[in-house]
């Protein structure tokens, strides 16, 4: 029986940053691993990782200014503006047998992409060399994401690499979507245990809700990757939402208070995914069965996602569980600039309000989706002359 979290965590009336619980989980690796390597772009600081310069140095061999940071000749926070070297550098390192992590922007993630495929390559050929040993996992943190760029634009705006190892005939990748940062906890755990895979972990350094607790998190990635939020979630629903992504699970939290407000006769379904893999959902270790894919999302209602990337990508997977059309996803659709937090959501119809607006057709409901668009409307002027969203938006909370 999958896990059903019937808390509403929200009442804790506190956010967290995924981002510094992870950093503070690299300190205490680089505390209890003393061969545990962090490559980083110059971006440990930026991507909100700062904790783990408490216990270790960048490796340094030039002459130490009063305002560096801890920096030494020995040592294991690798920062070099060069996504490639690093990411060889750091394989060899894991060919040793020993554990390391690798940061950057979702955006430069990219520029890896053929190393990838290559290491996930041999990977699978050497699953046929019995006297080959397992190595650790590529473990990838991927932050400063397409959803939150508000300064650097366009250029920073791509979630590809997500598409590209999801679209890998491959027993060899994990795509991670901690919701929160108990889920961060968990991926933490999942990555620096795993063997012989690559896993790519995305999250925003942003504050966001706290969801889940450690034991639900943990027993999320365990069962299939999925959780039913019961507290926003009928028992016999009409409608299922579902979502991947911690800013696209706060948006689609949103919308379904929106919804219980405008149009309390929809039954709603809520279920946060965290992980998946190549035609799953779910990782390599623990994917969903079609069984516990129909007893959440049923096997006839419609289902609205909302997906941390490009739709396509988590379409595609759920195209394997459910006829495609009962689905309706949302996404990133490469429509970018700088600009305010939700406009980027409503420039790629990923917002709450373009949700809701999926329900309100299905229930016929034109005044729904006349305010909706009205608000959209709004908002946008708002963002365009002062640069900031409405505080109809940002003082949204459940």
């Amino acid at each position: 029986m999958m896990e059903r979290p019937n808390l509403n965590p929200i009442q804790q009336k506190q956010n967290f940053f995924s981002a510094l619980t992870l950093g503070m989980l690299l300190e205490h690796q680089m505390r209890q691993d003393p061969h545990f390597y962090l490559f980083s772009p110059d971006e440990t600081t930026s991507n909100k990782l700062h904790q783990v310069y408490q216990t270790n140095a960048r490796a340094w061999a030039m002459p130490v200014k009063p305002w560096d940071l801890p920096e030494s000749p020995d040592g294991r926070i690798v920062e070099m503006l060069s996504e490639n070297v690093l990411f060889a550098t750091m394989v060899g390192h894991l060919m040793n047998g020993e554990s390391a992590m690798m940061t950057s922007y979702e955006a430069f993630f990219n520029i890896i992409t053929s190393q990838l495929i290559q290491h996930i390559k041999f990977l699978q050929q050497s699953d046929d060399v019995k006297w080959r040993p397992k190595i650790p996992a590529v473990n990838l943190l991927s932050t400063s994401t397409c959803w939150r760029q508000d300064h650097n634009g366009f250029t920073h705006q791509a979630p590809a690499l997500i598409s590209t190892l999801l679209s890998l005939p491959s027993s060899k990748v994990n795509c991670l979507f901690p919701v929160d940062d108990m889920a961060a906890v968990a991926a933490f755990s999942h990555m620096i245990t795993s063997k012989n895979v690559v896993n790519l972990t995305t999250f925003n350094k942003t504050e966001e809700p706290r969801w889940l607790t450690e034991g639900h998190a943990k027993r999320q990635l365990q069962n299939g990757g999925i959780i039913t939020f019961d507290f926003v979630s009928h028992p016999r629903p009409d409608i299922i939402f579902t979502s991947a992504g911690d800013i696209a699970t706060r948006e689609t939290l949103y919308a379904i208070k929106i919804l219980r407000e405008d149009l309390p006769e929809a039954k709603i379904r809520f279920i946060n995914i965290g992980a998946l893999s190549y035609k799953a959902i779910g990782t390599t270790s623990h994917p969903l069965s079609q069984a516990d894919f129909d007893q959440h999302f049923t096997t006839d209602k419609l289902i609205l996602a909302n997906f941390h990337g490009y739709p396509d990508a988590l379409a595609n997977i759920l195209a394997e569980y459910a006829d495609k059309k009962r689905l309706r996803v949302h996404g990133f659709t490469d429509r970018g600039t700088t600009t305010t937090p939700f406009e980027m959501l409503s420039m790629n119809q990923a917002s709450r309000y373009h949700l809701a607006m999926d329900v309100a057709n299905q229930y016929n409901r034109t005044d729904l989706l006349i305010k909706y668009r009205d608000i959209l409307r709004q908002n946008q002027a708002h963002a365009h002359k002062f640069g900031t969203d409405l505080s109809l938006i940002t003082d949204f909370h459940i």
